[in-house]
């Protein structure tokens, strides 16, 4: 059977030759009526091949390319050659082998694996699938056969996110939070039933992680090595501030580290009953720190007593979409300033942003313009991005998200 070609509008195929994996409906001459999600089709210019990707009429983003190649086919191979290719990158330089030490870890990141809208991450041996494209549900079965066939799994869990149209054609991005979505829809896509929770490792810490209904895949595996870097600076520290807590993980690595007393706080319940479980796991009395469901701006503002000698501020995406970015930086300012209220003099303020499309200079920015309106001296002491198993394509911009940095509050 012949391939779909879908023509692109004048000038634009130089974006895909250099890489870029997505094409816009606005980008083609003519969008086709009646093509199936799924559909393998190759862009063309002048009727010339440009690339090869699949088809998503429910997305302002119609084709995501797959290769560059027109002797490339699509199919079982392809997706078999491309998970083994994410997967020895991660061998190489993410291990993940040792349960003792670390047994989980993003195996393959998407567009950033040459693989748009395809996400998977490890928990030990189950792996979860997350599909960010309605085109990418024919090709499911392949490419839950490669990730079989690249690492030793007992289940591989399916959670795809339903997508509702957004207002803007970047509706989708690797931030893993990207357009307007349902919640996640379940199912074991081959295995047995995952454990509920699953432990694993982390750089030593041992953590539960609820696969089916937690947030992302389950964990913040992008965060990993920041959690491990923050012990250095836990040393000595009398109180902690966990800011948008979530399970712990950020917490339990401050108290390895030998912070004293840790405050989590999170609007979620039920991740607030699994960061108490995850202290325990690591033999920490959970008596000894306090866990608040409440709201972090409400917290932050009411917030009395003694100030904190370290807070992590690790919010959710505050734009996702580009109209929502001035609003997100007053967010971030707003947010800070009221962080920096309840920091001590000499204190560390570790924050990050995981909104792709606020720039690592918007966000300093935003920061910023805290420490000015707070009349307060702050020194950079660290700025980290995403780890190993989460590679950025230069061709694609959009894929570099997070943003992490260490800052110190100045003498009073």
């Amino acid at each position: 059977m012949s391939t779909v070609k879908l023509e692109l509008q004048k000038d634009l195929a130089r974006h895909l030759r250099a890489g870029h994996p997505w094409v816009f409906r606005r980008a083609l001459e003519k969008a086709p009526r009646g093509l199936q999600a799924g559909a393998v089709v190759d862009v063309t210019e002048r009727g010339r091949f440009v690339a090869r990707g699949y088809y998503d009429p429910h997305s302002h983003i119609a084709v995501r390319v797959l290769t560059l190649d027109p002797a490339e086919a699509i199919g079982p191979h392809f997706w078999r050659k491309r998970v083994a290719r994410a997967v020895a990158l991660r061998r190489a330089y993410v291990p993940f082998a040792d349960p003792a030490v670390t047994d989980c870890a993003r195996l393959v990141h998407g567009e950033g694996d040459g693989l748009p809208g395809v996400v998977a991450d490890l928990y030990g041996k189950v792996a979860v699938l997350k599909l960010y494209s309605a085109g990418l549900a024919p090709h499911r079965a392949q490419i839950v056969d490669a990730l079989r066939g690249e690492v030793e799994l007992t289940s591989i869990y399916g959670r795809d996110e339903e997508t509702v149209p957004a207002d803007e054609e970047d509706d989708t991005s690797l931030e893993d939070d990207s357009g307007t979505s349902r919640p996640a829809r379940g199912q074991v896509l081959w295995g047995a039933e995952p454990p509920d929770p699953v432990l694993v490792h982390e750089n030593g810490m041992a953590l539960a992680v609820d696969v089916r209904a937690g947030q992302k895949t389950g964990l913040f595996l992008d965060q990993r090595e920041k959690r491990y870097a923050l012990r250095r600076y836990a040393r000595g520290v009398r109180r902690a501030l966990n800011c948008f807590s979530y399970t712990g993980g950020f917490s339990v690595s401050l108290a390895l580290g030998g912070a004293g007393e840790i405050v989590s706080v999170d609007r979620d319940a039920a991740a607030l009953r699994l960061a108490r479980r995850n202290f325990e796991l690591n033999g920490i009395d959970a008596s000894l720190h306090r866990f608040e469901t409440a709201d972090v701006h409400e917290y932050l503002r009411s917030s009395k007593g003694a100030p904190f000698d370290l807070i992590v501020l690790d919010p959710p995406a505050y734009a996702k979409t580009q109209k929502a970015v001035p609003a997100a930086l007053d967010g971030y300012a707003s947010l800070h300033r009221a962080a920096l209220g309840v920091l001590s003099p000499g204190g560390i303020l570790a924050t990050a942003s995981c909104s792709a499309r606020v720039t690592p200079e918007e966000f300093l920015g935003a920061i910023r313009e805290a420490a000015v309106k707070t009349r307060t001296d702050l020194s950079l002491l660290e700025e980290r991005r995403q780890p190993p198993d989460h590679p950025i394509r230069l061709s694609f911009p959009e894929g570099r998200y997070l943003k992490f940095l260490v800052l110190r509050k100045g003498e009073a």
